[in-house]
C-alpha cells in the first residue's frame, strides 16, 4: 500500500477505535482516570520499558503514537514536560482528555510519525508502545534520531516475529484484541536494520516467551510462576528473547 494510503487507512482505523472508547466514557462504561501502577503492571514489559527510560524529573519526553495517553500521563507525574501525538485525533482528544482528567499539563498534537513537527534535538526521552509496526522504519528512525537530544533515549515496546510457532497462533486462532490494520505486522529483526543503520546503539529485549500463555490461559499463580521462569530463562539465554511474544527496542542517540 503507498505511503499516503497506508497513513490515511491507519487513521481511519484508530480513528474509529478511538471513537468507541469515547462512546464507553460517555456512558460511564470507562474512566480516564488510572493510577500509574496498573498501567505499568498491565503487561510484564511495561515497567521494565518504562524504567529503561530513567529518571524523567526535569527532562523533555514525547509519547510517540500516544493513544489513549496513559504513557504521557505517567511520564508527567514523574515530573517530565510532555508532548504526546499520535496520527489519530480521536486518539489525541482521548490523551488530551485524560491529562486533564489526571490532573497533569500534556501537549498533544495530531501529527505523522514519519514527519514529526518538532525542532532537532528536541527531547531527552521518547516512549512508544506498539507503535514501530505500524511505521516505515527508515522515514520513523531518521525523525526519531533528529528530534532526540545528544544522548537521549526512545524505547519502544513492539510485537515480535520471531517465532514461528506464535506467527501461526497469531494468524489462526481467535483472541481478545486480534483486529489488526492490514499492513502491520510483528517486528523481526530485519524490520530493525534501518534502525541499526541510524544509531549507534539498537537494543533488543525479549519479554513472554513462556508467559505469552495469558493470551489463553488466565491462571494468576501459575503464569505467576511462568513469568518468573520467563525472567530467570531469558536472563542466562538472551537469544531466547527472539522467541517471545513482545520486545523493548531501547534506541540510544549518539553524545
Amino acid at each position: 500500500m503507498h505511503g499516503t494510503e497506508r497513513r490515511l487507512s491507519e487513521q481511519l482505523f484508530h480513528d474509529r477505535q478511538a471513537a468507541e472508547r469515547a462512546e464507553a466514557f460517555r456512558a460511564g462504561r470507562a474512566d480516564l482516570r488510572f493510577d500509574t501502577d496498573s498501567y505499568l503492571d498491565h503487561e510484564t514489559w511495561v515497567r521494565p520499558a518504562f524504567e529503561a527510560l530513567g529518571p524523567l524529573r526535569g527532562k523533555h519526553a514525547l509519547d510517540y503514537g500516544c493513544g489513549h495517553g496513559m504513557a504521557a500521563v505517567a511520564m508527567a507525574r514523574a515530573g517530565a514536560t510532555v508532548t504526546a501525538f499520535d496520527l489519530s485525533p480521536g486518539y489525541v482528544n482521548e490523551a488530551r482528555a485524560r491529562a486533564v482528567a489526571n490532573g497533569v499539563r500534556i501537549e498533544c498534537v495530531a501529527a505523522d510519525g514519519e514527519d514529526l513537527p518538532f525542532p532537532d534535538a528536541s527531547f531527552d526521552a521518547v516512549w512508544g508502545n506498539a507503535i514501530l509496526h505500524h511505521l516505515d522504519m527508515a522515514k520513523a528512525g531518521t525523525e526519531l534520531r533528529r528530534v532526540l537530544k545528544p544522548g537521549g533515549i526512545a524505547v519502544f515496546c513492539e510485537p515480535w516475529g520471531g517465532n514461528p510457532l506464535l506467527g501461526f497462533a497469531r494468524g489462526s486462532l481467535p483472541y481478545p484484541g486480534k483486529d489488526r490494520t492490514p499492513d502491520e505486522h510483528p517486528l523481526t529483526h530485519r524490520d530493525l536494520q534501518p534502525l541499526r543503520d541510524i544509531f549507534p546503539s539498537v537494543e533488543v529485549r525479549g519479554f513472554q516467551l513462556l508467559g505469552m500463555v495469558r493470551r489463553v490461559w488466565r491462571n494468576r499463580h501459575a503464569l505467576g510462576l511462568l513469568d518468573t521462569a520467563d525472567t530467570h530463562l531469558l536472563r542466562a539465554l538472551p537469544a531466547l528473547g527472539n522467541w517471545c511474544r513482545y520486545a523493548v527496542i531501547l534506541l540510544r542517540n549518539a553524545q
